[in-house]
């Protein structure tokens, strides 16, 4: 299996016009978040985890040719909105893409993304197939998956873990019932959005504390605002098994 972290950013805390902060003026590439979201590639099958804002630049700064399935943690747009740019893949695959969500999830996509759904169908709209899920491990492709109930202030969010791998984002709470399927991974990923206490997500210090929980042989922080600060200064201070991660960052297992 490989994983690439398509991108680590976030949304939040970041300014809507030209910023001159340290991290946005970092010539370190490490620093160019664009945001999260994961690309898992097992037996000849391309899976990607949440489609935002840059996903079509993210599928092209990649090269993906191909795209099988897509799993949706939740409906927030930074996570949702860059679904109608499987267009492209629909055109060069001749055919729909499979997409594995939540009931609410759907329902997001079925009203944000209305015209995808609308008879007679219009020539060129994405087509998806969309396929619910609940909290029950299911397959996709053959590949398993299990499902992981996190909180997102309270909005109810999920994970997923791949085998060996979890992959957490948007988080700032995790039951005993759900952390007991996170145990005995090898490689956690977590969502660590800045320094300072936030209502929605896991602090730097928070996500240290779960790695330090769970212990995983490495654990990966993703998410990341611009306030957490520079990637090579917080590398630097965090244990030797965790690491901040970074867009393009491959994991191979």
């Amino acid at each position: 299996m490989k994983v690439t972290f398509l991108g680590t950013g976030t949304s939040q805390g970041v300014p809507v016009i030209a910023c001159e902060c340290s991290v946005c003026s970092s010539p370190d590439s490490k620093d160019k978040r664009l945001r999260s979201s994961i690309m898992v590639e097992q037996n000849g099958k391309t899976i990607v985890v949440d489609t935002g804002p840059d996903f079509r630049e993210q599928m092209l700064r990649h090269q993906v040719k191909q795209l099988d399935a897509i799993l949706y943690t939740h409906a927030h747009r930074d996570h949702l909105s860059g679904l109608d740019d499987i267009r492209g893949f629909n055109f060069k695959m001749k055919r729909a893409i499979d997409v594995y969500c939540e009931k609410r999830v759907e329902a997001a996509i079925r009203r944000e993304f209305f015209y995808a759904f609308e008879e007679p169908k219009y020539p060129g709209v994405p087509e998806m197939n969309l396929h619910q899920i609940t909290l029950e491990p299911f397959q996709v492709l053959g590949i398993p998956i299990i499902p992981i109930q996190v909180f997102h202030h309270r909005m109810k969010v999920l994970g997923f873990r791949f085998g060996d791998f979890v992959y957490i984002t948007d988080a700032n709470r995790i039951e005993p019932a759900e952390l007991e399927k996170m145990k005995g991974c090898k490689v956690l990923v977590l969502n660590a959005l800045r320094r300072e206490e936030h209502i929605s997500h896991f602090t730097l210090d928070e996500a240290v504390e779960l790695v330090n929980l769970l212990n995983p042989e490495a654990a990966y922080f993703t998410h990341i605002s611009h306030q957490l600060g520079l990637h090579q200064e917080v590398e630097d201070e965090l244990p030797a098994h965790i690491h901040l991660a970074y867009d393009g960052l491959e994991l191979h297992f």
